[in-house]
Parts: structure tokens; sequence; C-alpha cells
């Protein structure tokens, strides 16, 4: 084997090992998100005081938490919450800030300039300190109200990315021979441009994902997250009351959270390195 090959064949290695651990990780919570409610044993709810903060055991397999409930059908149910938020979060970021960054790319001029300005505006401020802002207007928050909030700062990288590829597309030959053709502007934005455009979009959503699963988790830790849905965030912030107590509650929390975080960031890289293997790291 020569020496030249040697970096190639690594590069594949850490291509191959992000996917078999990613790509696992990201369909084992996107399945819990689908059935983990049915699955969960008890109601994320139900109340048992005879058995509060209890360890594991053939009742409870994960023990139990404050007020007896039982610390596995939280989690499963916390899925569920976590996997709402995130996808609904992303889908509507993914839309949103990829027809403003398009249109602003491939319109240019003072259209660019105004769309350019808002984005840096928003992005400039902090998202966390805007969605507790926002939240905190609200009695009682519920999944829309959550969604809302993190889609009024998440869309901004969308924009960012969808811009600067369609600012690189719209000279390109094919595109300059679909206008010469007599196609519209639109019709050359949605069916040339776009398209070709998708790559580092999909890529930006999956390390979305992890990111909006991690904002639910921290305003649910804030006590601002959806009062109607388990979350990992609040048995996160349970978990920290009886640290001394019960320390496996903080931890079975923020280890839930972590790997689904580093699951969409091991798939996102993957993806990253398989759309674009230029970007691929040696």
């Amino acid at each position: 084997m020569s020496a030249s090959s040697q970096p190639h064949k690594r590069s594949r290695w850490r291509l191959e090992g992000r996917a078999l651990v990613g790509v696992p990780m990201v369909l084992l919570f996107l399945f819990l998100a689908l059935v983990g409610p049915w699955l969960a044993p008890y109601a994320p709810r139900a109340i048992d005081l005879a058995h509060e903060l209890e360890g594991p055991s053939l009742r409870h397999w994960l023990g139990t938490a404050d007020n007896g409930v039982d610390v596995l059908s939280v989690l499963l149910t916390g899925a569920r919450t976590a996997g709402l938020v995130g996808v609904s979060t992303v889908l509507i970021s993914f839309v949103l800030g990829s027809a403003l960054g398009s249109i602003s790319g491939y319109a240019g001029g003072r259209t660019d300039l105004i769309l350019a300005r808002v984005t840096d505006a928003v992005a400039a401020m902090p998202s966390l300190v805007i969605n507790v802002a926002l939240l905190a207007l609200i009695a009682r928050p519920g999944f829309g109200h959550m969604i809302a909030a993190l889609s009024a700062t998440g869309w901004v990288t969308y924009a960012r990315v969808s811009r600067a590829e369609v600012l690189r597309l719209r000279e390109r030959e094919f595109v300059t021979a679909a206008r010469a053709l007599g196609a519209s502007p639109s019709r050359v934005l949605l069916l040339h441009v776009l398209p070709n455009a998708m790559g580092p979009l999909i890529v930006q959503a999956t390390f979305g994902l992890g990111g909006a699963v991690l904002a639910e988790a921290s305003l649910s830790f804030l006590g601002l997250g959806p009062g109607a849905g388990a979350s990992w965030g609040a048995l996160l912030d349970q978990g920290t009351a009886y640290l001394l107590r019960a320390p496996r509650l903080a931890m079975i929390a923020g280890v839930a959270i972590a790997m689904t975080v580093l699951g969409f960031n091991l798939t996102g890289d993957w993806l990253r390195d398989a759309l674009d293997p230029k970007e691929s790291s040696d």
C-alpha cells in the first residue's frame, strides 16, 4: 500500500466509524420518540409515595424520582417531547430560513442587503436569552409556544447557509442556461438552484436536531418547558435537588441528552463528509 493511500483509508475509516456510531443512536432516539410513551410501564406522572426515590428494582427498572414517579416512564415519554419539539423546530426553521436565504442570495441588491441585515441582527442576540424572554411572557408554556420560541432564532443558520449556497450557484452554467431559455427567476430558483443547495442544508438540519433537543432540555431545566409533557430537562432539574441522595436521576437524564446530541453530531459529520468529500478532514 502506497503512503498516499493511507490518509485516504484512515479518512474512510473515520467516516464509516461516525456512521456506525451516530446513525444507530439517532435511529434509537427517533424510535423512542415515536413509540416511547407506549413502551412506558407507568404514566409519567403516576405518583407512588410508598416507593419515593427508590433504586432500580423489578418494579421500577431505573428506580423512582420525587413522589415515586417511575424514571423509566419519564425517560421514554421525555423522548417524545424532545423529538416533537426538535423535529418541529427544525422543520419550521429549515423552511423559513431556506426561503429567506435563497431569496436574499438570488435577488441581490437592496433585497439582499435588508434580509442579510435582519439575519445578522437576530444572530447577534443570544438565542437562549431570546427563548427564555419569549417563554417567560407566557403563564403556562406548551409545545406550540416552545416550538415558536426556538424557531424564532433557529432559522438564522439555515438562512445563512442557503444564501451562501445560492450566491455560489446563481452564476453557474446550468443556471445561466436556464435563464437563456426564458425560465422565470422563481422557476430557476426553485427547480435549478435550491435542489443543488440541499446538501449543506440537510447537514445543517442534522446538527440542528441535536441543538433543538439540547435547547428543549435547557429550557425545561429552567422551568420553561411544556407543562403537559415529561421532559429530560425537567428530570435533570429534579435530579440536581437530590444529588446526594439519588445522583442517578441527574446521571440518567444527562446521559440521555448527551448521547442524543452526540448521535446527531456524529451523523451530521458523516453526512457532511459523505455529501462533500472535499470537506473531509484527513
